[in-house]
């Protein structure tokens, strides 16, 4: 992509998705994630109100009175972005590819975060890591993002899960809010998410398009696969052929959903005909109560 072409791609995503952030996502970002975050302050005696399950046992054992530990809100969050490059990523048959609903989700979250003067990093990956960036404040850093999502080549077309929450859990040690936007057609990175799940607050943002689920039927098509790049006839009159296409997509969703919510994380899925904004908004107000 031509220089001028891309900062003029750049600054119509900054245009649209900094306003979103501002008069929208803000508020709602701040009062979802802020405050979950909380750093050891200090011992004290318990007082009538206080939060039972904070009561320190040993000293309480120790001075024959109930203490408590306080908490204190951590002062600076980091967010962390591990986002999806791989080939199928480009792929969409309505509105968008899946990859402009990602490029301008992370546009969104990113500036709804620098705006509460939070650090933002990225891991682009596919079945590698392709790129890492690390995490800092403020709006030329999300712009070299923005730039960086729109115009990133992958070396690789697959996709591996395990992979990028892996090196994850080895890059990021201090504790972090963080979405992993990908259509999660990946296998085998349960324990991986598992482990990121102690120490971070993941949220498993699944994009997807709608013939990702439901493959038409008008007959005999030529179609490609964007990981592998294999070209082949498919006869879409065959009915147990689209049954079973939409078992692959069923599948993968479904172990998606299932290892999240057993491991205690967060989960929504968008469609590229859908309005992200709404699915985000009422997964943000999910979160609060």
């Amino acid at each position: 992509m031509e220089t001028s072409e891309l900062l003029k791609k750049v600054r119509k995503i900054e245009i649209k998705t900094k306003g979103l952030s501002k008069h929208i996502f803000s508020g709602e970002y701040q009062s979802t994630f802020k405050g979950r975050g909380m750093s050891f302050s200090e011992v004290r005696t318990y007082q009538y109100g206080d939060d039972v399950r904070n009561i320190d046992w040993n000293v309480t054992a120790r001075y024959n009175e109930p203490h408590i530990k306080v908490f204190e809100e951590e002062r600076e969050m980091t967010v962390m972005l591990l986002i999806d490059v791989s080939r199928s990523s480009f792929f969409g048959t309505v509105n968008q590819f899946k990859s402009d609903m990602i490029t301008e989700i992370c546009a969104v979250l990113a500036f709804s975060a620098t705006t509460n003067n939070d650090k933002v990093g990225v891991i682009f990956f596919s079945d590698k890591i392709e790129k890492y960036i690390p995490p800092k404040k403020g709006k030329k850093h999300i712009l070299i993002i923005i730039r960086e999502l729109l115009n990133f080549e992958p070396q690789s077309q697959k996709t591996d899960i395990g992979v990028a929450l892996r090196f994850f859990n080895n890059i990021q040690k201090k504790r972090s809010t963080s979405f992993i936007l990908s259509d999660f057609v990946s296998e085998n990175y349960e324990d991986a998410l598992k482990i990121a799940s102690k120490r971070h607050d993941l949220i498993g943002i699944h994009i997807h398009d709608i013939r990702e689920r439901e493959l038409p039927d008008v007959g005999l098509i030529k179609a490609k696969d964007a990981e592998t790049g294999k070209t082949l006839w498919v006869d879409t009159s065959s009915k147990k052929l689209r049954n079973r296409y939409k078992k692959y997509f069923d599948d993968h969703l479904d172990y998606f959903q299932r290892v999240f919510q057993k491991t205690g994380l967060s989960v929504v899925s968008i469609q590229t005909d859908e309005s992200y904004i709404n699915a985000l908004l009422k997964f943000f107000k999910a979160r609060k109560r």
